[in-house]
């Protein structure tokens, strides 16, 4: 295997990394928005779903601009990771607002530290340092609303 072959390697796996991540905080905050009572928190918890789902789109046009194909139905081996957001859908089934906020807290915790590795890790193109910062900071942004919503 060539370094460039290593790189891109370990760019789709550092891309598939944080698709990971993202799927895990859409169905985290799909969830979140079905128990919640308050309309205003629904409204923001399916927002942030969407904005995630946008975000897994724009990873994978990354990775099929390498030349390896999205289409993982399975899940594939990215199923095997550290899967945050799962864990937390037990404190969505009691309702309590206060557990779902601190749920949505704590994966998105998990994920700017996701975030954060894989632009530590070098293994990412121009473009790529370029989206993965902007989705850092957006989701930076939704922790940010969320902690205000806890206090």
């Amino acid at each position: 295997m060539t370094h460039a072959e290593e790189t891109t390697t370990e760019t789709i796996k550092t891309l598939e990394g944080l698709i990971s991540i993202l799927e895990d905080g859409k169905l985290g905050y799909t969830n979140a928005a079905e128990h919640v009572e308050n309309p205003a928190m629904k409204t923001d918890f399916l927002e942030y779903a969407r904005e995630r789902a946008l975000f897994i789109v724009e990873l994978q046009n990354q990775i099929n601009k390498l030349g390896k194909s999205t289409d993982t139905s399975g899940g594939g081996p990215l199923g095997a990771l550290h899967r945050t957001w799962i864990d937390i859908k037990s404190a969505f089934t009691g309702g309590d607002t206060e557990a779902i906020i601190g749920a949505c807290i704590t994966g998105e915790e998990a994920a700017i530290e996701k975030y954060k590795m894989a632009l530590e890790e070098n293994h990412l193109e121009h473009d790529q340092i370029y989206i993965v910062s902007k989705q850092l900071n957006s989701i930076q942004n939704t922790l940010s609303q969320i902690k205000m919503r806890a206090n």
